[in-house]
């Protein structure tokens, strides 16, 4: 069956849309989003056939790690049963907003979530769309960018459409999307803090919450 292309607002979405969409990915179904930079393929986070489901319509490798997004910072307790004092300083400082924390997974996360690493990455995303519809949802939905596996991700829901005219429930049509740069990813998981991706946050911004921050090799 053909995707539904259902229009919404990406800052204030009506209330009724966001209760089809979260309803379609209760059922394990798939829904594609715009976030802050391009469009994304959100499912149920704690669904292993939903995110395999996502994963082999990107043709993307199971194995991989699955970021998920959140409605806001109390949901960070579903995903992970301890996270360091340095999360919540972090956390307060820059959420919602590009900025990807990775911390040690709860056993309750989806093994397909973690990529068999114990870790999960999440993010609390500056554009209210996503966080409606993980509140909605009452979990935290994934973060799959949708675009075939190698190319270029969608800024709008005509592409998003024509790469993905089965297997996607939903387009969610908010409009088209920045792009630009990616989000900063900081690991949280180790004894160390550590940037693994240099995204729109500079690292000198993270200088006052991190001490002995590791920097990705140049």
């Amino acid at each position: 069956m053909a995707a539904q292309i259902i229009p919404v607002s990406p800052d204030d979405p009506r209330a009724d849309r966001i209760r089809q969409a979260a309803g379609i990915l209760d059922r394990g179904g798939v829904v594609a989003v715009p976030t802050e930079t391009f469009y994304g393929l959100a499912v149920d986070g704690f669904s292993a056939a939903a995110l395999g489901t996502a994963n082999r319509l990107k043709g993307k490798d199971e194995g991989s790690p699955v970021l998920l997004l959140l409605s806001d910072r109390a949901m960070a307790g579903q995903v992970a049963d301890e996270l360091p004092e340095s999360f919540h300083a972090l956390a307060r400082a820059f959420w919602p907003g590009p900025l990807t924390l990775v911390v040690r997974a709860s056993p309750a996360v989806p093994p397909e979530v973690s990529g068999g690493r114990g870790t999960v990455g999440i993010r609390v995303p500056g554009l209210a769309l996503p966080r409606h519809l993980a509140a909605a949802l009452g979990r935290p939905i994934s973060g799959i960018s949708s675009n075939h596996h190698g190319r270029p991700p969608h800024r709008n829901a005509v592409d998003v459409y024509r790469d993905f005219p089965e297997g996607v429930d939903m387009i969610l049509d908010g409009g088209p999307t920045p792009g630009g740069a990616p989000s900063t990813i900081v690991d949280l998981s180790g004894d160390c803090p550590r940037v693994i991706r240099q995204g729109i946050l500079p690292i000198n911004v993270f200088a006052p919450f991190l001490p002995g921050l590791e920097l990705p090799a140049t």
